[in-house]
């Protein structure tokens, strides 16, 4: 029966409402961060059979430096008034962790060129084993159980995966730097994110892969003007939602999420690059590689075992 507001006036005093939706609710809020960086992470492994047809017609170094050049202007276009004030040493930050992140991707374009695909996806996989490392050797933080055996998992699962046979090449030093750098982005987003605003945090960084990327291609004379609709498609894919969508949910992620849990998450990589390879390119998965996969989930939902239960933040809050 629906009753007009003052009709009845009840002596208890109004409590708020509990049950099973508003757990739910509750739950999905507190997760929304976890859920919302698996979701990068399925752009990531969706726009990988784009980006190796599109590196095949234009220098990757090249390619990088349109992607997140592009990435950067448009974050700025779209709220110019977010960054009409920078915060105090916002912009050292998002330089370091620009520099971190373009690492990862020189490192990894280059070590590809003297190893196989196979190695360089596990060993750049080494990242969600070395930033529980990194950050215990280096900023004295413990991942924790949890987190730790996600970590150790997942690990197994992308050598199950991407692992044939693992024959040493000059490589796989090249490629092993790359494990690092993302693992250090990971840690420096980690450190970084809950003290600056995450829009100017993510355009800084954005604009300095895309600025370093832009050098490297002049001075080695690899700057070449984008050509054919397959370029230009995934530059357009990864600019937007790969990198300017991207990176920003990433950089407001990790005042939530901690960089064990972060670098776990992001081994689902490879899993949504198996699985959109099948759909979009009709590759297959062998057993061995599904076991793989299974492991690298099983690792996530370990991480998240025994998480701290927070209040949600507030909305007003989330692309600050």
């Amino acid at each position: 029966m629906a009753w007009h507001a003052g009709a009845m006036r009840s002596t208890e005093p109004a409590r708020p409402l509990h049950g099973a939706t508003g757990a739910a609710a509750a739950r999905l809020a507190n997760y929304r961060w976890v859920l919302a960086l698996v979701g990068v992470t399925a752009v990531w492994g969706a726009t990988f059979v784009m980006v190796r047809d599109a590196v095949a017609a234009i220098p990757p170094f090249t390619f990088i430096a349109y992607r997140f050049l592009a990435a950067a202007a448009l974050l700025a276009a779209l709220r110019p008034r977010a960054l009409a004030r920078p915060q105090p040493g916002v912009a050292a930050a998002g330089v370091v962790t620009g520099l971190a992140l373009f690492a990862g991707y020189g490192f990894q374009t280059v070590g590809l060129q003297y190893t196989t695909a196979s190695n360089a996806g596990f060993i750049t996989g080494l990242a969600v084993v070395l930033t529980p490392l990194l950050g215990a050797g280096l900023l004295r933080e413990r991942p924790g159980l949890g987190p730790a055996l996600g970590a150790a998992l997942a690990f197994a699962g992308l050598a199950l995966l991407s692992l044939q046979r693992l024959e040493v090449r000059r490589g796989d030093a090249l490629v092993l730097g790359c494990a690092v750098a993302f693992a250090a982005h990971i840690l420096l987003l980690g450190r970084f994110a809950p003290r600056y605003s995450s829009y100017q945090l993510a355009v800084v960084q954005l604009a300095t892969v895309g600025v370093l990327a832009l050098a490297w291609s002049a001075v080695n004379g690899e700057l070449v003007a984008p050509s054919g609709g397959q370029v230009w498609l995934a530059l357009a894919v990864t600019a937007v939602l790969a990198s300017a969508a991207g990176f920003l949910v990433q950089t407001r992620a990790q005042r939530e999420v901690s960089p064990t849990k972060t670098a776990v998450i992001l081994t689902m990589e490879p899993v949504f690059a198996g699985l959109f390879g099948f759909l979009l390119a009709g590759e297959r998965l062998e057993a061995r590689g599904w076991a793989g996969a299974c492991c690298i989930l099983a690792g996530m939902l370990v991480a998240e075992l025994g998480r701290p239960r927070s209040l949600p933040s507030r909305a007003d809050e989330a692309f600050e």
